[in-house]
């Protein structure tokens, strides 16, 4: 041991030595570094490397050499870290440059348990290097001529984690410190929260301790507390004057830290966004994403939408999209603006929701939102989440929290989209005072002024007058579905109240059936059509039906369903054994009732 301690203090001392003569070097002829690429990646290999293909003198070219061969030493030291955990270290290897990786078939039956464990294959995962370069970035052409100021402000990047494999973890780790120029990362802070795997406890704080010492800080939940207020607490003890929030299953690519840096400097009321690439969960292989803004449908469930119009017409790639909102699984924002702006909703549970609640809140409250193609996070999207399985439930709860902070009357929207009463929906959101009192102080706009100038995409549905599922009187038990699209049939189906039965009486006598849409530029839900053809309830386009009259209907609770074109009714006829029928005919007096009348 002593002999052993010695070796390690010779050659510290080597290095030191070594890292003075070039320095001392350096100022007696300076070396020529190329600067003009601001999109270099900070690892020292890579600055060593650097120095060598610049004209050095055979001196100096001596002196670099032993420096690389006594850093060799040392890193195969540091490397002994990620072996005692059975993961390796150094770039090379599988799934390097975002190129899939693969495992022989014997360890492809190895593989299945963990995968099915994690949502991702973490078996494949440790056998993929902690350190890989960047993913290819050949279209980010125009993004290298940007220029960045050089004194941008430091960030904490914070990782939110339960249950994950050690090795993702520890992949987003050096991932964050490979390509987050030095002078830029303040600290990574990882929260736990509240993990029940071994590995993730003392093993995991071992090595970031040793590995990077002072530079990541571990914070442990006492309980699970979901990811809002996960990230919550990473905010709490975070020191940068940026707080950058991630999933821990992310890869960054070099030059992410800067443009979105930047971008706060120039407004610190900016929640900006890197662009989204996926890292498939099968392979590891990076997926290039086109670039998009993203939105989300009146459930509030999050979805990649078409950048603006105004963003297409500049024809410039590498400038920032306008975002209504945000995926969700990174954002950027300045520490101290989030904790004036509520920071997320401590009163949601687990996630869903707080990522179109952030972004609602920051653009009616004086701020903006965007997402940068010049930076790029890829993420892996898990076919399985480590929080609770009703997570649906969670949403929903969550939902209405936003709709009744943020939404004025279009909360009726959120109602309908979940197939809710607005009064007594059944379910304890909680109390929102602390929040609509936030809203007060902060002066913050109404959502109409969100809705006409950041998301006019979305569409409004304030014509409806009833919502819900629909039944007749003659079969209680099935309800109006919209049945395979395809066929562009209604039909009867047993009754479970999800979109395909949300149906929806208008003001104008339209039967809308299916779940809302979401935006202009994607097709609307359909509507109900007598086309005197046939017997069948026809399911169409509205827009695109010619006859008005064929389109609308008279209708009222406990009441008949009749056509204003054909006079017809839409009624239910049985075929004895093999089951009913949704049809068209003549009326004889069959009632229909929906589950909620607006007032």
């Amino acid at each position: 041991m002593a002999s052993l301690r010695r070796v390690k203090v010779l050659l510290v001392l080597n290095l030191i030595a070594v890292a003075g003569f070039v320095l001392f070097l350096a100022k007696c002829r300076p070396i020529s570094v190329k600067s003009g690429d601001s999109f270099h990646e900070i690892h020292p290999r890579a600055e060593v490397a650097n120095l060598t293909a610049h004209g050095v003198s055979p001196l100096q070219d001596a002196v670099l050499k032993r420096l690389s061969l006594l850093e060799d030493i040392v890193y195969r030291q540091l490397n002994g870290l990620s072996k005692s955990l059975g993961l390796i270290e150094g770039f090379g290897g599988r799934g390097k440059g975002g190129l899939p990786a693969t495992l022989s078939p014997a360890e492809e039956e190895k593989a299945k348990g963990p995968h099915e464990k994690y949502g991702y294959n973490s078996y494949l995962s440790e056998k993929i290097s902690l350190d890989l370069p960047p993913y290819d970035q050949c279209h980010r052409i125009m993004c290298k001529e940007l220029k960045y100021e050089k004194d941008l402000p430091q960030i904490s990047i914070i990782f939110i984690f339960v249950n994950e494999a050690l090795s993702v973890i520890l992949r987003s780790v050096h991932s964050a410190v490979n390509h987050t120029p030095a002078h830029l990362l303040k600290e990574i802070i990882l929260v736990d929260d509240n993990s029940d795997e071994e590995e993730l406890k003392a093993p995991l704080e071992e090595y970031v301790n040793k590995r990077y010492p002072g530079l990541v800080k571990v914070v442990r939940n006492q309980k699970r507390e979901g990811l809002i207020r996960a990230r919550i607490e990473g905010w709490k003890v975070a020191t940068g004057h940026i707080t950058g929030f991630f999933d821990a299953h992310v890869e960054f690519t070099a030059g992410w830290a800067e443009p979105v840096l930047s971008r706060i400097q120039e407004n610190r009321k900016r929640v900006i966004l890197p662009s989204i690439d996926n890292i498939k969960q099968d392979n590891f292989e990076v997926q290039r994403y086109e670039n998009s803004a993203h939105g989300y449908s009146w459930e509030l469930w999050c979805m990649y939408i078409s950048p603006p119009k105004d963003w297409w017409n500049a024809g410039d790639p590498s400038l920032p999209i306008r975002t209504p909102a945000m995926i969700g699984c990174s954002f950027v924002v300045n520490r101290k603006f989030f904790g004036e702006i509520g920071l997320l909703d401590p009163g949601m549970d687990v996630y869903g929701g707080e990522n179109i609640e952030l972004g609602i809140k920051v653009w009616l409250c004086g701020g903006s939102m965007e997402v940068l193609p010049c930076s790029r996070v890829a993420h892996i999207e898990r076919k399985k989440k480590p929080y609770n399985n009703n997570i649906g439930f969670y949403t929903k709860r969550n939902a209405l929290r936003v709709a009744e902070v943020w939404m004025d009357d279009y909360k009726s929207h959120v109602y309908i989209a979940w197939n809710l009463p607005l009064e007594n929906p059944g379910i304890d959101i909680g109390d929102v005072s602390e929040r609509k009192a936030l809203r007060k102080s902060l002066k913050c706009k109404n959502f109409q002024w969100y809705l006409d100038h950041v998301y006019p995409e979305m569409r409004r549905y304030n014509n409806t007058i009833a919502y819900g599922e629909l039944r007749n009187n003659k079969a209680k038990e099935v309800c109006l579905d919209q049945g395979p699209q395809e066929n562009h049939t209604a039909i009867l189906y047993p009754c479970h109240g999800w979109g395909p039965q949300l149906a929806r009486y208008t003001k104008e006598g339209f039967l809308h059936l299916g779940a809302l849409g979401t935006t202009t530029l994607l097709p609307d839900t359909r509507c109900l059509v007598d086309n005197m053809k046939s017997r069948l309830p026809q399911l169409l386009d509205c827009e695109k039906v010619k006859s008005s009259l064929h389109k609308r209907w008279n209708f009222i609770q406990n009441g008949a369903i009749l056509n204003k074109g054909t006079g017809r009714c839409l009624e239910v006829e049985s075929r004895g054994m093999s089951g009913i029928d949704l049809i068209l005919r003549s009326c004889t007096g069959q009632r229909w009732t929906i589950k909620n009348f607006l007032k």
